[in-house]
C-alpha cells in the first residue's frame, strides 16, 4: 500500500505536465503563424515558410497529445523542433538579426519537459552548436555575422538564465519530494498503523467493501477472522507495556508471514486483528487459523532477556451476498468471544475433519 500511494502522488505530479507541454504547443503555434503573416507581408517568404512550418509541428504535437494521449512523443516534437527553430534563427539572423534572442526561451522549456538532469545535457549541447553556428568563420559557411560583443553577452545571458532555470526547476522537485513525504506521511497516519505498520481499521472497512462488492458482483466467497490474543492485559502487567508492544509486533510479522499474497491482516484494535480472506470459504479459514495457532505454538517471544508465550482465539465468519459489513463482523466477533469462552487458544466454529 505505501507503494501505491507513493505511485498515485507521482502521478498527480505528472499528470499536470501534459496541460503545459499542450498549451505551450497552443502558444507557439499561435505566435509562429502570427510571426510568419507579418514575415509573409514583409516579403521575407523564407522565413515566413519557416515560421509556418513551425507552426505546422507546434500543431502536430499538440495533436498527437490529444488524439493518441502520448505525452513523449508530443513533448519530444515540440521541444526538438523548437531547438531546430532556433539554430534556424541564429543562422540566419531572423528580422534584422534579432532571431538569436529567441533562444531564451530554450532554458526554462527544457528543464521543465526533460527534468533537470536530461534537460542541462541537451541546453549543454544546444548552446554548442549555437556557439558553433556564431562563431564559424563567414568564409567556410555563409550565415547572419554578430558582433563579438553581442556573441559574448548572447552567451552569458544564455548561461544566466539557464542558471536561473535549473535552480527552479531543483527546487521545484526539492518542494515535491518534501510534499510527497509530507503526503506519504499523512496517508501513512490514516490507512496504517503506527506499531504494527499494518492496515487500520479504517483501511481494513474500505478492502471490506471492495472484496463485498467483488463478491457480490463474481460470485465469490470471502470469509474473515477476528482474531484476540489471549490475557494480553497480564502480559502488559507483568512485563510492560513495551513488552506488549513487541508482543503486537512480532504477532503481526508471524500473521504476514502466514497468509496469501491477496489476504489482508489489519490490526482492528488494541490487541484485535482482522483477517481478510478473498476467494475462501469458512472451511478454508479454518486451515489458515489453526496453521496460525500451530505457528504460535512453537513460536517464543523473547523480550529483555524474558520469554513470553503467546495464544490467540479466533472467531470465523463467511460473507454471504445478502449480509452488511457490520453484520459479518458482529457474527465473527460472537464466535470470537466463544472461543474465548470455551478456555482461550480456540477456533469458531468447529469444523468437521475432511
Amino acid at each position: 500500500m505505501p507503494k501505491t500511494l507513493k505511485k498515485n502522488n507521482l502521478k498527480n505530479e505528472q499528470s499536470s505536465q501534459p496541460h503545459v507541454v499542450s498549451l505551450f504547443a497552443l502558444v507557439g503555434m499561435s505566435i509562429a503563424a502570427a510571426m510568419g503573416i507579418v514575415a509573409l507581408f514583409n516579403d521575407n517568404y523564407v522565413l515566413a515558410s519557416t515560421l509556418f512550418l513551425a507552426s505546422f509541428i507546434y500543431f502536430t504535437g499538440y495533436y498527437v497529445y490529444r488524439k493518441f494521449d502520448n505525452i513523449a512523443l508530443s513533448s519530444a516534437i515540440i521541444l526538438y523542433s523548437l531547438y531546430l527553430m532556433m539554430f534556424y534563427l541564429v543562422f540566419t539572423g531572423g528580422v534584422e538579426n534579432t532571431g538569436p534572442l529567441w533562444i531564451f526561451i530554450v532554458s526554462p522549456v527544457s528543464v521543465f519537459i526533460h527534468g533537470l538532469k536530461r534537460g542541462l545535457v541537451e541546453i549543454a549541447i544546444f548552446i554548442a552548436i549555437v556557439i558553433a553556428i556564431m562563431f564559424v568563420p563567414t568564409e567556410f559557411i555563409t550565415h547572419a555575422t554578430y558582433s563579438t560583443e553581442f556573441k559574448l553577452r548572447l552567451v552569458y545571458s544564455f548561461l544566466t538564465v539557464t542558471f536561473l532555470s535549473a535552480l527552479y526547476e531543483y527546487s521545484r522537485e526539492q518542494s515535491f519530494k518534501h510534499i510527497l513525504e509530507l503526503s506519504n506521511k499523512y496517508q501513512q497516519l490514516a490507512h496504517f498503523d503506527p506499531l504494527t505498520h499494518l492496515s487500520n481499521r479504517r483501511d481494513a472497512l474500505g478492502i471490506l467493501k471492495h472484496e463485498k462488492a467483488r463478491v457480490v458482483r463474481n460470485k465469490e466467497s470471502l470469509s474473515i477472522i477476528l482474531c484476540d490474543v489471549d490475557h494480553f492485559k497480564k502480559i502488559n502487567d507483568q512485563y510492560g507495556h513495551n513488552a506488549g508492544d513487541a508482543v503486537l509486533l512480532e504477532l503481526a510479522k508471524l500473521f504476514t508471514d502466514n497468509i496469501r499474497e491477496q489476504d489482508c491482516v489489519a490490526r482492528w484494535g488494541g490487541e484485535e486483528f482482522l483477517f481478510i480472506l478473498p476467494q475462501t470459504l469458512a472451511i478454508n479459514a479454518n486451515i489458515i487459523a489453526e496453521k496460525i495457532q500451530q505457528k504460535l505454538q512453537e513460536h517464543i517471544i523473547h523480550y529483555d532477556e524474558k520469554t513470553i508465550k503467546v495464544t490467540v482465539s479466533m472467531g470465523i465468519e463467511q460473507l454471504s451476498g445478502s449480509q452488511s459489513i457490520d453484520e459479518i463482523i458482529n457474527s465473527a466477533d460472537k464466535y470470537l468471544y466463544q472461543a474465548k469462552n470455551s478456555g482461550r487458544n480456540q477456533i469458531f466454529p468447529k469444523f468437521d475433519k475432511i
